[in-house]
């Protein structure tokens, strides 16, 4: 294990996080809130200071395998949820430690829970670091160091992999450095659009902005208790809801589309496969709370914005879903673990993994039925690799037992079955809300303060998709894979 580059690097990302608080900073002095300029000047200085100092000397190995590069992405995201908190205890805007990190974490997660039970009386800098936050972790806080910064390809690609949302990584173009700053050319252009789209309606600037920030990431964080509820505008509904479509669709569809692929994209299998979930989803909800609607559109405006914010994992809210049919509500939970495409800023266990499961699934069947056919699992019309394969099944697995293991210590918190069952299932899909005491008109200030941490850790092993942080507990020293 190299930790030396391990720690050079963490000492970059800890300078790139106290460059970033500037934003945040600068929030602070246009609208003249001296708390949240004092916190985020100390947090800027002392960050670019420190990282600065830890990157003096650049280490003689610069090696970096797979090994290092889950425990480089591990050891950042919870170091940014530790640091990105201090601001907001710095300005006592949330002063416990343990809701400050449940906030923080839920904010570069891109999971949208939240321990706030007024959130209009938090200042205009430190509501602009919350929906800023689902900006930086939508992409990944290294991939954003990357698109920045030169590096070496194979030592990036080892980062990429670790980082990256789905079951495989892979280049747009022959440099993965290019890679990745085309990817954030698209992921800032759709954002700047929805910001753009968004100042049409009754939105100012800075409300265009952090909704922007917040559906770009996926994440959800409002600035209202209410979410996107109080602007009660269809003009804004629709509007997420697009962008909440788009923002879960693999950024490699982007690039062909922009390159004149097209048939590649319309032949994408899991694109198809997410498209028809969201349609069938969205039509089967319409229907069953028309007779609280009134007509069809009205509900298909209410069904199809909470199955974006669903199966996006996005967590916006414009009707509290917990007052909808039982129907309803259950496919919606059921949205919660599908999540967006690979590749994109959604959470969830991904729809390839989903599409692959059910395709091996099937596979078994007829296998059962002729145990001497040979059939192979084929998505876009090419076999998938047995070792994918395996793979996304052992992910599954492990992801169950996560989930199993998070409900029984958290339900030692003495909170109701609903409520502790979703917790665990918002957090680790990142998706926000859940049922009873943390539906969207709720939130998780009930809980004591070791269950947010339990929480905070589900939420960043959801994000990494699990492997990085179990990396952690099986560092062995000089082991190169």
């Amino acid at each position: 294990m190299n930790y030396k580059m391990i720690s050079w690097l963490m000492g970059q990302i800890i300078r790139v996080l106290g460059l970033l608080m500037l934003l945040p900073l600068l929030v602070s002095l246009i609208y003249h809130e001296p708390e949240s300029m004092k916190a985020f000047l100390i947090m800027a200085v002392g960050l670019v200071v420190i990282g600065t100092l830890i990157t003096l000397k650049k280490p003689e190995n610069k090696d970096i395998y797979t090994r290092e590069g889950m425990a480089t992405v591990a050891l950042t995201w919870i170091l940014v949820s530790i640091l990105g908190a201090l601001p907001y205890v710095l300005s006592g805007e949330i002063p416990n430690l343990a809701d400050a990190i449940f906030e923080t974490a839920s904010g570069f997660t891109t999971t949208g829970s939240t321990i706030l039970n007024d959130i209009e009386s938090m200042s205009k800098a430190c509501l602009f670091w919350r929906s800023f936050s689902h900006f930086l972790g939508g992409m990944g806080v290294l991939i954003l160091m990357l698109a920045v910064m030169p590096q070496n390809d194979t030592k990036t690609m080892h980062l990429v992999r670790a980082e990256s949302a789905g079951p495989t990584a892979g280049k747009l173009t022959a440099k993965m450095s290019s890679s990745i700053r085309t990817l954030y050319i698209i992921y800032i252009g759709l954002t700047a659009l929805e910001t753009i789209l968004l100042l049409f309606s009754k939105m100012n600037f800075f409300e265009a902005i952090n909704t922007a920030f917040s559906t770009a990431g996926t994440g959800g964080f409002g600035l209202t208790n209410h979410s996107i509820t109080d602007y009660d505008s269809a003009y804004i509904d629709v509007i997420i809801t697009i962008f909440m479509l788009l923002f879960s669709i693999n950024f490699t569809l982007y690039y062909l589309l922009l390159t004149k692929k097209f048939s590649q994209v319309f032949q994408n299998e899991e694109l198809r496969f997410f498209l028809s979930i969201v349609a069938g989803s969205s039509l089967l909800i319409a229907f069953n709370i028309m007779p609280i609607y009134g007509n069809f559109l009205h509900s298909l405006r209410y069904s199809s914005f909470q199955v974006l914010t669903m199966i996006s994992t996005a967590g916006f809210a414009t009707a509290d879903f917990t007052e909808w049919p039982f129907f309803s509500q259950m496919i919606l939970l059921l949205l919660m673990f599908v999540g967006g495409c690979a590749g994109s800023t959604g959470g969830g266990l991904k729809v390839m993994r989903i599409l692959i499961l059910c395709k091996t699934a099937f596979r078994e069947i007829k296998r059962v039925l002729n145990p001497r056919a040979v059939v192979s699992v084929k998505c876009d019309g090419r076999a998938v690799d047995k070792e994918i394969v395996h793979g996304i099944s052992f992910y599954f697995v492990v992801f169950m037992l996560l989930s199993a293991v998070s409900m029984l210590l958290l339900s030692l918190d003495g909170h109701d079955i609903p409520t502790t069952v979703t917790a665990v299932i918002t957090c680790l899909n990142n998706v926000g809300p859940g049922l009873n005491e943390i539906s969207p008109s709720g939130n998780f200030s009930g809980f004591s303060s070791w269950a947010k941490i339990l929480l905070s850790l589900d939420m960043l092993l959801g994000r990494l998709e699990i492997y990085p942080m179990l990396v952690l507990f099986t560092i062995r020293k000089n082991k190169k894979i």
